[in-house]
């Protein structure tokens, strides 16, 4: 079962669709060796799905919904974290398949991030090793939550930096600006497709962590019921165990 929509970077409200939609652009990320890296950073990071691109700087975007009853701005939600690889107009999208991954036996199973810190980002999979201190046990109290104004929690809760909910950090030892950007994961924890956008000629426009918040107008099940129904059918070979081995919690 290949993707049906795909309602990412595209702002307003699409006919058939509950929720109006607006884009934040979050800058560049750099990707020197072409080895994009999809995973719940704070979890997984260094670990995480890795899709093959054309070595390059790309712009990302969060997609993000307004899921109010009144549809007036009250309740948002990320619903997209997207890489821009190209210009093109797209002519089909598909789940995609990691480097060194078999593809799934099933049309009902995809490959997909494993959220369990609420938390969904971008990366160059090769810089991780070098621009990352110590080890990654550390990484919590001497990257992620420091108690000062650069920590990564304080980016992701700072409206000044990007949009409340997201940050572009560099790396602690990047020396050539490498970085990560990252993005809450809308509802929350959960399973989440990795989708590519691709053009008529079968170039590859953009690569999508779709957070399925939108729903069609008479859908009543809601968007929490759908990431569990996807981490259910995911193929066994794509669930790696990220909290237990990084920091040895069940």
């Amino acid at each position: 079962m290949e993707p049906s929509h795909l309602l990412a970077l595209v702002p307003g409200r699409s006919a058939g669709w509950k929720y109006t939609r607006h884009v934040v652009e979050l800058g560049t990320l750099r990707v020197p060796s072409g080895r994009l890296e999809a995973s719940d950073p704070f979890v997984g990071l260094g670990q995480g799905l890795v899709f093959a691109v054309p070595p390059g700087d790309y712009p990302v975007a969060v997609t993000i919904a307004d899921v109010s009853d009144a549809q007036n701005g009250s309740h948002l939600r990320e619903t997209y974290l997207s890489v821009r690889l190209a210009e093109g107009a797209v002519a089909r999208v598909e789940f995609l398949v990691p480097d060194g991954r078999e593809a799934p036996e099933s049309d009902d199973e995809y490959y997909g991030v494993p959220v369990d810190a609420g938390t969904v980002g971008f990366a160059d999979a090769e810089a991780v090793a070098r621009c990352m201190p110590g080890e990654a046990t550390s990484w919590y109290d001497d990257v992620f939550d420091t108690g000062r104004d650069d920590s990564w929690f304080a980016l992701m809760d700072s409206g000044e930096h990007h949009v409340d909910g997201a940050a572009n950090v560099v790396m602690p030892l990047a020396t050539g600006g490498e970085n990560v950007v990252l993005s809450h994961s809308g509802w929350g924890d959960g399973y989440y497709p990795v989708v590519g956008a691709y053009d008529a000629d079968g170039v590859l426009l953009s690569v999508h962590i779709d957070l399925q918040v939108d729903e069609p107008e008479d859908d009543h099940d809601g968007a929490a019921s759908d990431a569990g129904a996807a981490e259910d059918d995911e193929p066994e070979q794509a669930k790696p165990s990220f909290w237990s081995r990084l920091f040895g919690k069940a």
